[in-house]
């Protein structure tokens, strides 16, 4: 039997169409507990490679036949001789081209919707990581908010669309990716904006996105509505778009809300959080579509693919938005929150500009599961 390479974006498809899958995951088991590839169809084993360099044998009988199998480790090697010793075992498998790190930051567009003034909207999932970015295209220009480290992506699809990037925006100063805004602002002459109370030990220069700030996209009614939020981190602003879209950055997401602590100061920012999600938000629109910068679980993601849910349902379904008790509320989020993301400082430092961390070294900050929120 041949043993064939599967790409991320092939896994991804099957993540989206909610197909089913085996997965032979072969990384130690604290590893693939902590973060593994997830789809609402898919199962799986976990068995070190280390215990299988001497026969796949005894693991034959929990393989089903009746299956596509797929082969995970995280780099690819192990996975891929494990996966040519089930092949040799008569197996038809496949193994994951470039494992885990491939996983990790593979971006799949999709579109959320049209623009009242003409245009479109993208949500750019990163399936492996739990990342949201956005993209705003009107009338021949761009705008990206919240971009990945995978630069190129962007830059390749406003091509696509025969798109000039003019703005890239960060709703605050992220933890647990690398932002490749600034990247894509110098590679396109685009303008850089960040919230300059997340700005103050920024090494480069950018633009001050202030509440308030309207940015037009396109020279058409399209406008990016600036929305002082703080509470993830003291700077954090959210965008209205169009009047139909609320990007909340880390603030909201569609099933728990941000966690405070990332940069030390939880006990100081939760009263900004709860007033950000209990007063500012509450004068918005229920009809907003709320679109965050993360997920946290494959459930989330919609028939289409986007992760996305009216204001007015989350209020009626988000436990984080409904704590009516304040101390009930700061309790929940400054106490027994999840572990901080792998890195969170020096990926901090990274997007301060502070650090200039080589190619491989970005991946290895990066690896596991976002941990933005409260759960």
């Amino acid at each position: 039997m041949a043993v064939h390479a599967k790409t991320s974006q092939e896994v991804a498809k099957k993540v989206f169409n909610k197909e089913s899958l085996f997965i032979l995951d072969v990384r130690n088991q604290d590893a693939f507990q902590d973060w593994k590839i997830e789809g609402e169809k898919f199962d799986y084993l976990n068995v070190p490679y280390f215990d299988l360099l001497d026969g796949v044998e005894e693991i034959l009988p929990q393989i089903p036949s009746d299956k596509e199998v797929l082969v995970v480790c995280a780099k690819e090697g192990s996975s891929i001789m494990i996966a040519e010793m089930l092949s040799d075992e008569g197996m038809d498998v496949s193994y994951l081209q470039g494992g885990m790190k491939s996983w990790s930051e593979y971006l799949e567009p999709v579109k959320v919707g049209d623009l009242q003034g003409g245009g479109e909207l993208y949500q750019f999932v990163r399936i492996g990581k739990g990342c949201l970015s956005y993209m705003v295209v009107s009338n021949g220009e761009a705008a990206i908010i919240d971009s990945t480290r995978m630069t190129d992506v962007y830059v390749d699809f406003a091509n696509k669309l025969d798109a000039k990037i003019t703005h890239v925006f960060d709703t605050h100063l992220h933890a647990d990716h690398i932002s490749g805004g600034r990247t894509i602002a110098e590679t396109t002459n685009a303008t850089y904006w960040l919230p300059p109370k997340d700005a103050t030990e920024v090494v480069f220069e950018y633009k001050p996105l202030e509440d308030g700030e309207t940015v037009q996209i396109g020279q058409t009614t399209i406008s990016i509505d600036a929305l002082y939020s703080p509470g993830h981190t003291i700077g954090s602003t959210s965008f209205v778009i169009d009047g139909m879209y609320l990007l909340s950055g880390d603030i909201l997401f569609i099933d728990s809300i941000g966690r405070p602590d990332l940069a030390g100061l939880a006990e100081d920012w939760v009263g900004d959080l709860r007033e950000s999600l209990y007063s500012r938000y509450k004068e918005l629109s229920s009809e907003l579509i709320v679109l965050p910068a993360h997920f946290m679980v494959i459930e989330e993601l919609n028939d289409n693919g986007t992760v996305a849910k009216k204001l007015g349902t989350l209020y009626a379904e988000n436990h984080g938005l409904n704590i009516e008790d304040e101390q009930v509320f700061r309790d929940m989020v400054t106490k027994n929150l999840p572990p901080q993301p792998n890195a969170y400082q020096e990926i901090r430092q990274t997007n301060m500009g502070i650090m200039t961390p080589d190619e491989d070294y970005q991946r290895e900050m990066e690896i596991g599961p976002n941990r933005c929120a409260v759960r």
